[in-house]
C-alpha cells in the first residue's frame, strides 16, 4: 500500500541522511527513521481514514433517509389497505432498489483509496455487497463474495444463507458457521445460531439443529432461540420459527414476513 511505501522510503531516507551525513552516531539514526516510519505512517492512516469516514457516513445517510421513507410508507398502508398487496410489494421493492442504487453510487468515491488504505478493496466488496443483497441481486453478490469480509454475524449469515440457497453441502457450511460463531461474545450469536438452526431444520437434521441450539445457549439467553429449542426437543417442529428475531432474519431472504394489513376502523355518529 502506498501509505505503508512512503513512511518506509521517508524513515529509511530520515535514518541514512542522519548517518551518511554525520549528524548522529548509526544507532540513533536508526532510532529517528523509526520514528519518521511510524510518524508518517500514523499522520497518513489518520487522514485516509477520516477520508474513508466520511464518505462511509454519506452512505449510511442516504440509507438512514431511505428507509425512513421506506417504514413511513409501510406504516401508512398498515392503517389504509391498499387495492392489491402485490401492486404494494412491487412498489416498495421499486423503492428499495432505487435507495440501494444511491447507496452504492455513494460507495464510488472509496474505490480512489484502494492504493492507500490495506484492505480498502475488501471493505467495498463486503458494503456493495450487503447493498447488492437487499435487492436479491445474488448474481452481483456471487461476484463480490470472494473479495469480501466476513467478520460479523449478519455479513457470515448472509453467507450461509446464500449457499442455502445454492444447495451447498452441510459439511462446507458448518465450517462457515463454526469459524464466524467461534469469535462472538454473549449474545452476538443469536442471528447466526438462529440461522444455522433453521438450516438443519430445512434440510431435515432436526437432531443436528436442537445441539446447535443448546450450544448457542450457552452464550446466549434469546428468547426466540430458547423457544425453538424447546419446540424441537418436544417434537413441534412446525412450530420452529425465527419471526421474534424480526428484521435481521427476513433481511437474509430465507424466509418471507407476512403482511398483515389492519382492517379500518368504522366511524359510528
Amino acid at each position: 500500500m502506498l501509505t505503508i511505501a512512503i513512511a518506509v522510503f521517508v524513515g529509511l531516507a530520515t535514518g541514512f541522511g542522519l548517518a551518511l551525513g554525520d549528524v548522529l552516531g548509526y544507532g540513533w539514526s536508526s532510532f529517528c527513521g523509526v520514528l519518521a516510519f511510524g510518524a508518517v505512517q500514523m499522520g497518513l492512516g489518520m487522514y485516509m481514514q477520516k477520508k474513508v469516514k466520511a464518505v462511509m457516513m454519506s452512505v449510511q445517510t442516504v440509507l438512514t433517509e431511505g428507509q425512513r421513507r421506506l417504514q413511513a410508507k409501510a406504516a401508512h398502508w398498515q392503517v389504509r389497505q391498499p387495492g392489491s398487496i402485490k401492486e404494494v410489494q412491487n412498489e416498495m421493492a421499486r423503492d428499495q432498489r432505487a435507495l440501494v442504487m444511491e447507496a452504492l453510487a455513494q460507495t464510488e468515491p472509496l474505490k480512489k483509496f484502494t492504493l492507500w488504505v490495506p484492505l480498502m478493496g475488501r471493505q467495498i466488496a463486503t458494503a456493495q455487497m450487503q447493498l447488492r443483497w437487499m435487492i436479491k441481486d445474488f448474481k452481483a453478490v456471487d461476484a463480490l463474495m470472494p473479495k469480501a469480509l466476513f467478520l460479523d454475524p449478519l455479513t457470515v449469515s448472509m453467507k450461509l444463507a446464500r449457499m442455502q440457497m445454492a444447495n451447498a453441502p452441510l459439511a462446507d457450511m458448518e465450517k462457515v458457521y463454526r469459524k464466524g460463531v467461534a469469535r462472538l461474545k454473549y449474545n452476538q450469536n443469536v442471528l447466526l445460531a438462529a440461522t444455522w438452526s433453521w438450516i438443519l431444520v430445512k434440510r431435515g437434521d432436526v437432531d443436528g439443529a436442537f445441539k446447535a441450539l443448546n450450544a448457542a445457549l450457552k452464550n446466549s439467553d434469546n428468547e426466540t432461540l430458547k423457544a425453538n429449542r424447546e419446540h424441537l426437543a418436544n417434537n413441534r417442529v412446525a412450530h420452529f420459527s425465527n419471526a421474534g428475531i424480526g428484521d435481521q432474519w427476513y433481511a437474509l431472504h430465507l424466509e418471507e414476513p407476512k403482511i398483515r394489513m389492519q382492517r379500518p376502523r368504522m366511524q359510528w355518529r
